[in-house]
């Protein structure tokens, strides 16, 4: 009797562990895809944090709001890096919008508004 010495592992056993790491790619990579998608919302926000703060230090300093035009220059004396665009979306530019009548000024990023509590008509 011929004695069959064989290593290895059967097309069946491949085919399980191959079906395996394909149901666990399907779920992880949409929960990947999500946790970048928050944290760069999270990111956009914490910038327009920053900003806004700065344009009250900055009102406070100096009794006045930043220019519509040099804003980014005036703030830099309060950040260390003044963001320009969102991280969440590298086409979208940071804008600032001037105090007018009881409005404070306030920073805003199109795809994410702002969060100085106002809303874009008033």
């Amino acid at each position: 009797m011929k004695m069959h010495n064989s290593k290895g592992f059967t097309l069946v056993e491949i085919m399980i562990v191959v079906a395996i790491i394909g149901l666990l790619a399907a779920i992880a990579i949409p929960n990947f895809v999500s946790a970048r998608a928050t944290a760069a919302t999270n990111a956009c926000l914490a910038n327009l944090r920053q900003m806004d703060s700065a344009i009250q230090m900055f009102q406070i300093d100096t009794g006045g709001w930043p220019t519509a035009t040099g804003w980014s220059t005036e703030l830099a004396t309060y950040l260390r890096n003044v963001p320009t665009t969102c991280p969440g979306s590298s086409s979208t530019s940071y804008s600032y919008n001037a105090a007018s009548g009881t409005v404070p000024a306030y920073a805003s990023c199109g795809t994410h508004g702002n969060v100085a509590g106002v809303t874009p008509s008033s």
